[in-house]
């Protein structure tokens, strides 16, 4: 067995090719080319929906007024002048929109205009879309029945249709921040829509002054029954007040009661008191302590006071006594202790002793005796106090009583004159009718209809089309998935890509450059569809076959005879076609070439080239006849055929086609031809073509153009990997020519095709479809 290894730079790539991370203009530019004609579709449905819209919607007017809250109009009739705050200002604004919303205003108008009597208004003309949904709501019974009404409960009815459809067609909104508020209603009638929008106006004006009749009346009422009852009130706290202060004698002088005055100065007396007290016990301490401590200490420590009237004697005492001490003690520092001057000055010292002694003790009696008299005159005053503070504690209570009293009789007499200072103003108020609102712009009768505009409803039906379309066109893009493109096929399955193959036609319709010659032999009947590269050896067809060939003799250089097989993933994709064009080719090439069929179970090949005999690859490959006789020659390109035709219908034909007779039968072709050529059944159905990959020296596959799944292909060559080790390229059959620049890749070689026509001596005809 002849096998190789095919480099195809690494196994099949089982990831789905990457989406660009940018915007691919180019790209986007080619969808536009291959379905402008889809999205151009869609707009022209777009436009004629429109077109019937606007024929069959009835137009709608639309009159509208402009209407001002403005404070200032009431400021004649208010001294109030504090400006609210935004949010407040913002509250006013959204309470009177709802205002003008209200049911009750529309019944106002309602039975200002009739509108519940006019016919017009109650059953307008409708739209195609409005129609359509009153009858699946009647269909649905989601409209209930009609039932007996009486004459008044009619009336009531139609009142609150009419109702309901002012409140449907009225449109109220706030301008901006501003304190104006925009009123439109729509009709059909533009006259009824002028009619209706200046009558909510003239309504919502006389609400709003009836509104303030009604609060100043109502309010005027309430005052006056409180002024009544806080001037009974006021007079009552006023008389309370004088008979409590009667009742318990509180007098009082210069604003204060004499109780509080004598308390005030009984307590200043008692403080004073007490400091003179505390200075006198002092004084009487100090001198007890001079006393207590002996004669000889009281004479040394003793402090002659400056306000008593011995104060003089006794400092004159104190004053020989240090003198007395002073001589004596220099008569014992000349002398001794025993001289008779000594003796005589110690004698008198011992009598001045005694004589400060007893000044000393007299004088601490007579600062006892003002002790206890300024304790007796404290206690007196705190005896006075206590009697006293228990008196005022009775009055002061009675006083706190008084005070209460006093305050709720000037809290009433304050609220009746607040209250009657407010109801003088509100019953001034009620004389000026004056509303907070004012109409700045008065509606008038439309003209032009709001509704439907045309220009712009043309203009949504086109984008709405042009919007369709593009979905339509994007997700049949989406939903590519067939192979267009040599870069669908290298970024899909990492092959090898041999080239398109033009759609052609099944009758001859060839224009030739170059002329053929004219007494060319006749070869086997066959079908032209098989033979066209045969016929227009200078066309692209046959161009793309020959880069198959070439593609073979590179890669199987090495080998001196080359078994190549024709497979398809799908039945109907043209490999049969392709392979006995190739061989065709090859064959009208000079090279020594063998076509096999291979496809024993529908042995398409062999019906094509009308080969009826009941004896071919089956036979020879059971031994029942040499295959050498089973071939059948085209005379014209010298082409060997071996047909698939057998007796007998066979199930296994993976082992025939696979097995030893085979394998032998493409050992001896070796020694006889360049070139083997297979046709072999799909991949998917049947496994005689994975049965057969170790006799293969290369696979060409061939893909139907736009119809070929990419997935599917990848799935199927990954599970045959010795298939896909083997694999030349893929060619893409049936290639819609014309359509297929509309795919090329920005910078492929599918843009510029008509750029080498010129390079191709004969071109089939596209047009027809085979």
């Amino acid at each position: 067995m002849h096998q190789r290894t095919i480099p195809l730079n690494s196994t099949i790539s089982s990831a789905p090719e990457e989406a660009d991370q940018f915007i691919d203009l180019d790209r986007l530019f080619a969808i536009v080319r291959r379905q402008w004609k889809l999205v151009a579709l869609g707009a022209v449905l777009g436009m004629a929906l429109g077109v019937t819209y606007l024929l069959f919607t009835p137009p709608i007017y639309t009159a509208a007024t402009r209407i001002l809250i403005d404070e200032n109009l009431a400021k004649l009739a208010q001294d109030d002048e504090t400006m609210a705050s935004r949010l407040q200002a913002d509250s006013m604004i959204l309470s009177e929109v709802e205002i003008l919303k209200s049911a009750r205003l529309a019944s106002v108008v309602v039975d200002a205009e009739g509108l519940d009597e006019n016919e017009a208004f109650l059953n307008p003309p409708q739209a195609p879309l409005a129609w359509a949904k009153d009858q699946v709501k009647s269909l649905l019974g989601l409209v209930s029945a009609d039932r007996e009404l009486t004459a008044e409960q009619q009336q009531a009815a139609d009142k609150g249709r009419a109702v309901a459809l002012l409140q449907n067609a009225l449109h109220v909104e706030r301008v901006g921040r501003s304190f104006v508020i925009n009123l439109a209603f729509s009709s059909n009638d533009p006259v009824l829509a002028g009619s209706i929008t200046r009558a909510y106006a003239d309504a919502y004006l006389s609400d709003q002054l009836e509104a303030n009749f009604d609060a100043t009346e109502r309010a005027t009422v309430w005052m006056q029954g409180r002024l009544d009852h806080l001037q009974e009130s006021s007079q009552a706290a006023a008389l309370e007040v004088e008979r409590f202060r009667a009742e318990h004698g509180l007098t009082a002088a210069r604003g204060e009661l004499l109780s509080e005055q004598q308390l005030s100065d009984l307590n200043s007396q008692l403080v004073l008191a007490r400091a003179e007290t505390a200075n006198a016990r002092a004084r009487y301490e100090q001198y007890k302590s001079i006393i207590d401590s002996g004669p000889e200490n009281a004479v040394e420590n003793a402090t002659i006071p400056a306000d008593r009237a011995n104060s003089a004697a006794l400092a004159n005492m104190k004053e020989r006594y240090l003198a007395v001490t002073k001589r004596e003690q220099d008569i014992v520092d000349r002398f001794d202790a025993d001289h008779p001057q000594a003796v005589s000055l110690r004698r008198e010292q011992q009598e001045l002793t005694k004589q400060i002694y007893q000044e000393l003790s007299r004088l601490t009696e007579s600062y006892r005796n003002e002790y206890e008299v300024a304790r007796a005159r404290e206690q007196s005053l705190a005896a006075s106090l206590g009697e006293m503070a228990g008196d005022s504690s009775e009055d002061g209570q009675a006083l706190v009583k008084l005070r209460e009293l006093e305050q709720k009789a000037t809290a009433l007499a304050t609220l009746y004159q607040n209250f009657l200072a407010r109801y003088e103003e509100t019953s001034q108020q009620r004389t000026f009718p004056i509303a907070k609102a004012r109409v700045i712009s008065a509606a008038t009768n439309p003209t032009v209809p709001s509704s439907p505009r045309k220009s712009l409803s043309l203009a949504f039906s086109l984008v709405l089309g042009l919007f369709a379309g593009a979905g339509v066109a994007a997700l049949q893009e989406f939903r590519e998935r067939f192979f267009r493109t040599a870069e669908d096929v290298r970024s899909a399955l990492d092959a090898n890509f041999l080239g398109h193959l033009p759609l052609v036609p099944n009758a001859p319709d060839v224009t030739r450059r170059a002329a053929a010659p004219a007494d060319a032999a006749q070869g086997l009947p066959a079908p032209w569809l098989l033979q066209v590269a045969v016929n227009a050896p200078g066309s692209s067809f046959a161009e793309t076959l020959r880069n198959a060939k070439l593609a073979a003799d590179v890669v199987l250089h090495n080998q001196p005879c080359k078994v190549i097989a024709f497979a398809s993933v799908l039945p109907h994709e043209g490999k049969t076609t392709v392979a006995a064009n190739f061989a065709g080719l090859l064959a009208a090439s000079g090279a020594r070439t063998l076509l096999v069929d291979g496809d024993l179970r529908n042995p398409g090949l062999s019906r094509a080239y009308a080969l009826t005999a009941e004896t071919g690859l089956v036979d020879a490959v059971l031994g029942e006849q040499r295959w050498q006789s089973l071939v059948k020659v085209d005379r014209k390109t010298r082409l060997a055929i071996l047909p698939a035709a057998s007796r007998r219908r066979l199930s296994h034909t993976s082992e025939l086609i696979s097995g030893s007779g085979m394998r032998d039968l493409l050992e001896d072709a070796r020694n006889s031809f360049h070139y083997v050529v297979v046709d072999l059944p799909p991949l998917a159905p049947v496994i005689d073509a994975k049965a057969f990959a170790p006799l293969a020296d290369g696979f060409v596959l061939v893909a139907e153009w736009g119809q070929t799944p990419r997935a599917l292909v990848r799935s199927s060559l990954q599970d045959e990997p010795q298939i896909a080790a083997k694999l030349l390229g893929v060619m893409l059959n049936k290639t819609d020519m014309k359509k297929l620049t509309r795919y090329g890749v920005p910078g492929g070689f599918e843009q510029y095709l008509d750029r080498y026509s010129g390079y191709y001596t004969e071109t089939v005809d596209l047009n027809a479809k085979g």
